[in-house]
């Protein structure tokens, strides 16, 4: 118990820094692209407390934890989007979904960079390089889960964006029952073996990339 605990503590912070930047990332862009709703409803906010889902945010990271999951994830409140609202519907609601995961990618540089710059200054305080770890970790999984070409997660509405619109309104009606495929694809490893592995492993490979020229200055 007292090792569950300890990774609580760690992983908290960044899961919640995570997944409000994530939701907050959306609503940016969307009024960006000229859809004011979240903006109206004041979930553009990197306050926590406007994108704590009771589940998504607190229930399954915590099961995740205590039974020890390789991949720890969750999610917050969707931010409303009104995608009829955006200037290009069908062009704008792509970069309304990417902004999501980018902004999970970016969190894992700068918690890599972190990292770096922590081994060359001789940076020793275990629970420091534990939470840049875990922040790498967590900001890369919800990166790569959020891309699964499924809706309503973010990859899925990135596809519906970019086919034509008959294959495009055949994707979007599965999306009432788009969670509980993927959820299923997951907790049978389906997922995590065709998708959540390779593309961890790409992400980091692409992170090692970026990180090369601090390597050098440092």
């Amino acid at each position: 118990m007292n090792e569950q605990i300890q990774q609580l503590t760690v992983y908290a912070l960044p899961l919640l820094f995570a997944i409000t930047l994530h939701e907050a990332a959306h609503g940016y862009a969307a009024r960006h692209f000229g859809d004011n709703t979240a903006y109206m409803m004041g979930r553009i906010s990197l306050n926590p407390a406007r994108h704590i889902d009771p589940i998504g945010t607190v229930l399954i990271p915590l099961v995740l934890l205590l039974f020890g999951s390789p991949f720890l994830f969750g999610y917050a409140k969707p931010v409303p989007v009104n995608f009829g609202a955006l200037r290009n519907p069908k062009r704008d609601m792509i970069w309304v979904a990417l902004a999501g995961p980018a902004s999970n990618f970016v969190q894992a540089f700068l918690y890599a960079l972190a990292l770096l710059v922590m081994q060359r200054l001789g940076v020793r305080e275990a629970f420091l390089v534990d939470v840049a770890s875990a922040g790498i970790s967590v900001n890369l999984v919800l990166f790569v889960f959020n891309l699964f070409p499924i809706p309503p997660l973010d990859g899925g509405r990135v596809l519906v964006g970019l086919l034509p619109i008959r294959q495009a309104l055949a994707l979007s009606r599965i999306e009432p029952y788009g969670f509980f495929i993927v959820m299923a694809l997951v907790l049978t490893n389906i997922a995590t073996y065709i998708w959540l592995i390779p593309l961890m492993g790409l992400s980091q490979t692409l992170l090692g990339v970026l990180l090369s020229p601090f390597r050098l200055l440092l």
